[in-house]
């Protein structure tokens, strides 16, 4: 993590290391059970993998059967999400792991990486629908509706069940993917179903592929800000809700602090944000009771755990070439 490591002969404060050993440090007012990473025994992960996988067996065999390409397009749709699932729920065992070794920070951007994956593997999965779609209005095919309605329509109860089980945690991005992945099952399972039915009604094979490509729009345009969001986390980007600016304008309002320099947000993990900054403070009057205060504003504030600040008395000291 470039550009975060400095030589903090400074303080410390507001922080959960993970086991590294930090003596001397003072270590205040630190929630270490606000974090809303999923548990890496969180039941949801494995309930959803293995409904997740019923679906794939009966789309894909029910998609055979009944010659629907739209229905074997959803399995693997459905498909994408398990292994989705899997990483979100192998980050999230990733990020209990404690800090050890050259791994001063732990595992916890194994979330960011599980993110950033299901949001590309979405984005794959929809362009693959999409040509699937294409094909399908230059070559349609005749279904078996009522077989592939029955079908989706299982489909929609368990992606339904499945997406509800992770509205809670949506502070964590990687959470919030998992949603995502199955709302966005949800409804291609209920596009399938309309789509069905009126061709079974009006023998209309068209409007297969044309409500597919209607709904992977909708699922890319949900996605994208996620993706986008990912993104920015493995570039170390400030995370939402920790504006640089608005963080800088308020460490350079408080008591006693003429200069801010070197300030760094970057996301530890998609739940946990991490802050390093140098302040010019000329009065050391307080020091400890500044610093304690300052962090947790920070993290009241602006949702910062990890605050690290170098306190110096004019600029430049303990700051070589700054």
């Amino acid at each position: 993590m470039n550009g975060h490591r400095h030589d903090h002969g400074g303080v410390h404060d507001d922080h959960d290391h993970h086991g590294h050993d930090h003596r001397g440090h003072d270590h205040k007012g630190h929630d270490h059970h606000g974090h809303a990473h999923a548990s890496p025994d969180d039941p949801r992960y494995g309930l959803a993998i293995a409904l997740n996988l019923t679906i794939v067996l009966a789309e894909a065999g029910g998609g055979v059967i009944a010659h629907s390409t739209a229905l074997v397009a959803d399995a693997g749709h459905n498909l994408s999400d398990v292994l989705g699932l899997v990483l979100a729920g192998g980050a999230a065992w990733l990020a209990r792991r404690p800090a050890a070794g050259r791994r001063t920070y732990g595992f916890g951007k194994a979330t960011v990486m599980a993110a950033l994956a299901n949001g590309l593997v979405l984005m794959l999965v929809s362009g693959a629908l999409v040509f699937e779609a294409a094909r399908r209005l230059i070559h349609p095919q005749p279904i078996h509706a009522p077989l592939v309605m029955g079908i989706a329509l299982i489909g929609v109860v368990v992606n339904t069940l499945t997406a509800l089980m992770f509205v809670r945690g949506h502070s964590d991005v990687n959470v919030r993917g998992v949603f995502l992945h199955m709302g966005g099952d949800a409804a291609i399972s209920v596009g399938v179903v309309i789509t069905a039915g009126l061709i079974l009604l009006t023998g209309w094979t068209w409007l297969d592929p044309v409500v597919s490509i209607a709904i992977v729009a909708v699922i890319v345009l949900g996605t994208w800000g996620l993706l986008r969001e990912a993104i920015d986390m493995a570039l170390d980007a400030a995370p939402r809700g920790a504006d640089p600016a608005s963080i800088a304008d308020f460490l350079r309002a408080s008591p006693g602090v003429t200069e801010v320099h070197d300030l760094h947000i970057w996301a530890m993990s998609t739940t946990e944000t991490a802050l390093t900054a140098h302040l010019v403070r000329p009065e050391p009057d307080g020091l400890d009771q500044f610093r304690s205060g300052l962090a947790q504003a920070l993290k009241s504030r602006f949702g910062v755990h990890h605050a690290t600040l170098q306190i110096e008395q004019s600029r430049g000291e303990h700051c070589p070439g700054c």
